[in-house]
């Protein structure tokens, strides 16, 4: 049954023009039947009437508005002709409903219009005497409300099309729009990636690099030093393999999956971990936290871990020889505070704010990013006496 229903909708015209054929053919025989049964001839004026109607029905939904003026047109010929009304003049209806449902709003002002006069029109045109006026005019009425219906139950079927098809048009155009989103997404997440693939790089090579310079400096007179830095160098290196094959991972997909599948998040805690390797490297650093610790959340805490990382790494990169360090971590009611200097004498603040000796880095221009990102403010310059000093209030809440 499925297959026959999909046949007949992929087939509309042929459907309308085998009802054409049975309409044209009950009309011949009841008229053939009803002069033979009055004793005259069929007249001819009937059979081109009934083909015009059978073929109203049959491209009804092809080309309705000229079916429709079609239609008036065989109306008018009838009431001149006086054809009276046969099983054909059903095509009049079929087409008001048509043009209701699929055609122009002028055709379905003017079938709405020929419905309602239709009956009325045929009434006075075939009066008949014997029933009197009252039943003349019921009649009327009678044979005005099935046209009446047909129109209202085709504009219906309009509006309902026409609400489908909107509901269809919003559907798409929330499809493209979370895809829209999507890629925006998409497009931040390998955004953050690519700033945690600076903060991985720029620390573990610097540490790396720090190491190896120290190794070639002492290997001759104290090997043990140098298979201790080679050791960092080793595990540092490891480290930051293991970090990049997960972010790399990521871009690799073009998928955008959540951060912890894929990318290391530190946090607080691990800042600890982050000044011993520092200090395992040669860089002098005094870490202390002032206040209660307590879980913060997650962007609070990778934003204070990279600030310290990125400080850290600016500190051993830029601060010259025989420089130190300093890490305060302080809990507030309603945020974290970071403190980082230095009493480094190498490049001056410009350097810094570019990123590097290079220009290449993010630098501070990253650090302010991330502060930013979670609504906080950063304080960073030079210190007085030499030395730098970067600054970090970072709120529970972002700011609105």
């Amino acid at each position: 049954m499925q297959r026959l229903y999909d046949f007949l909708r992929r087939h509309p015209t042929g459907v309308d023009s085998f009802w054409a054929v049975v309409l044209l053919v009950i009309t011949v025989m009841g008229e053939a039947g009803r002069q033979a049964a009055e004793g005259t001839d069929a007249p001819m004026r009937i059979i081109p009437v009934a083909l015009l109607l059978a073929l109203v029905v049959a491209l009804r939904r092809r080309m309705p508005e000229k079916m429709l003026v079609l239609a008036v047109a065989l109306g008018l010929a009838q009431l001149v002709l006086d054809v009276e009304t046969m099983v054909a003049d059903f095509a009049l209806l079929l087409i008001v409903y048509t043009v209701a449902a699929i055609g122009a709003r002028w055709a379905s002002r003017l079938a709405l219009a020929m419905g309602l006069c239709a009956a009325s029109v045929a009434q006075i045109r075939w009066y008949n005497d014997d029933v009197g006026v009252a039943n003349n005019i019921a009649g009327a009425v009678f044979q005005t409300v099935p046209f009446a219906l047909a129109w209202v139950l085709g504009d219906s079927m309009r509006t309902r099309r026409a609400y489908f098809t909107q509901l269809e048009e919003r559907a798409a155009r929330l499809e493209r729009e979370r895809e829209a989103q999507a890629k925006v997404a998409v497009a931040a997440e390998r955004a953050r990636i690519a700033r945690e693939l600076h903060d991985v790089v720029a620390h573990n090579v610097s540490v790396m690099v720090v190491q190896a310079d120290g190794a070639a400096y002492v290997i001759d007179a104290a090997p043990d030093q140098a298979k201790k830095a080679l050791e960092t160098i080793s595990s540092t290196g490891r480290q930051a393999l293991a970090e990049m094959r997960r972010l790399l991972g990521v871009l690799r997909t073009g998928e955008h999956q959540e951060a912890g599948e894929y990318v290391p998040q530190p946090d607080v805690r691990q800042i600890e971990d982050l000044v011993e390797q520092c200090r395992g490297s040669g860089l002098p650093v005094d870490f202390k936290v002032e206040g209660t610790p307590r879980p913060l959340p997650s962007g609070v805490e990778l934003t204070a871990y990279r600030i310290v990382q990125e400080a850290l790494t600016n500190t051993r990169k830029h601060g010259g020889p025989n420089a130190g360090a300093s890490v305060r971590l302080v809990y507030f009611d309603d945020g974290l505070g970071v403190l980082v200097e230095d009493d480094g004498k190498g490049a001056p603040h410009e350097l810094y704010e570019e990123g590097g000796l290079d220009g290449q880095g993010h630098g501070l221009i990253g650090m302010r990013e991330r502060v930013g990102m979670v609504g906080g403010t950063l304080d960073a310059g030079p210190r007085a006496g030499g030395g730098f000093r970067i600054s970090a209030l970072l709120p529970l809440k972002p700011a609105h």
